[in-house]
């Protein structure tokens, strides 16, 4: 064999050789991990995790978290894991769309225009999919498309637990100028709950750091965030504004919240630094049957008001379920203002 036959690679064979992808203009902003989601849809994040750690990913040479925000113009290392047309394989089929699911997510529409939607999102959806989860709204998102050739992305996301209006853009360059008004927190928003105890004083700021708690906490897997010393190890620091907006007596509150940082969990946990949590069904006693009514239609309730070029100001506010209504009726809760316009609206 000739010297010069042991240099020449086989035709189209990738011996070890990884490659690199530029970040696209209409793609600054968007996360780390989300990028790769739109562009190697059958890597798992458990997966990109992993390549991450080894420093198998990188950017612009450099190690990352799967949370970093890209530039327009840096450049990614591709693996040669991730090459070739099996890593492109649609991550989706899974989770098919039926015409009941369909259905079902176009009901969940409360504001519909060119660059976006806002949707219903109720409590015991999940956002997206994850271990154990076999229905979640990501999934569905095909079935608001329509003859579009972009599918519909999440550029937020809420707790599963968690009702509320969530913002779903329908073009790249709404998903790019949501996640910036996000990330530059133009877009504001804010959430409603129920909370065992009234918080003292009525108004204020909770800052206070986070981190992730081994296992699932205590109390369930809704404490899987657990105060932390500012710059400790995997600290993360949060700040959320609050206001007490009704009460009855001094066991229950209906509470305004307003994260300045987007947390895992940042407002249980921060209302539960406060001594008074979040009314949950693994909080509340049985002889509290309405408050745990009212917080599995409730959990926190999320008012988004988003901001995209061109489009102008978009207001999404939740359809509240009647039980919250009949409840703050019974605990005699007086709650002033918009929301309680937008409640009676809808008793």
């Amino acid at each position: 064999v000739g010297a010069g036959a042991l240099c020449r690679p086989l035709a189209g064979a990738r011996p070890g050789m990884s490659e690199t992808k530029e970040v696209a203009s209409d793609e600054a902003g968007i996360r780390l991990d989300r990028w790769f989601r739109r562009h190697y849809p059958a890597l798992t994040h458990g997966a990109l995790e992993k390549l991450l750690r080894t420093g198998q990913v990188r950017v612009d040479g450099k190690r990352v978290k799967a949370g970093e925000r890209l530039e327009a113009g840096q450049v990614l290392r591709i693996p040669p894991q991730l090459q070739g047309p099996q890593a492109a394989a649609p991550a989706r089929a899974g989770q098919r769309t039926n015409d009941k699911d369909a259905a079902f997510l176009r009901s969940l529409v409360i504001h519909e225009d060119a660059s976006l939607f806002v949707l219903n999102k109720p409590s015991g959806l999940a956002t997206q999919g994850g271990s154990g989860i076999a229905k979640h709204l990501d999934g569905m998102l095909e079935a608001l498309q329509g003859n579009k050739r972009q599918r519909p992305r999440l550029v937020h996301r809420l707790d599963r637990d968690t009702s509320g209006a969530i913002v779903v853009a329908r073009t790249i360059p709404a998903a790019a100028a949501l996640s910036e008004s996000l990330r530059h927190r133009d877009a504001q928003k804010i959430y409603w709950a129920l909370v065992k105890g009234v918080p003292r004083p009525r108004e204020g700021a909770v800052k206070l750091a986070l981190a992730k708690s081994a296992g699932f906490g205590a109390h369930g897997r809704d404490e899987r965030m657990a105060p932390a010393e500012e710059g400790g190890e995997d600290a993360k620091s949060a700040t959320t504004y609050y206001a007490v907006m009704g009460e009855a007596a001094d066991a229950y509150a209906w509470v305004a919240l307003r994260p300045v940082t987007g947390r895992t969990h940042q407002l249980r946990a921060h209302m539960a630094a406060l001594g008074t949590p979040i009314a949950t069904a693994s909080n509340t006693t049985a002889t509290e049957v309405i408050v745990l009514e009212v917080s599995r239609c409730l959990g926190e309730t999320q008012k988004v008001k988003a901001i995209v070029i061109d489009v102008g100001p978009v207001e999404g506010v939740r359809h509240f379920p009647v039980q919250i209504w009949r409840c703050c009726r019974i605990l005699g809760l007086r709650i002033v203002g918009e929301v309680e316009q937008i409640g009676r609206a809808h008793v």
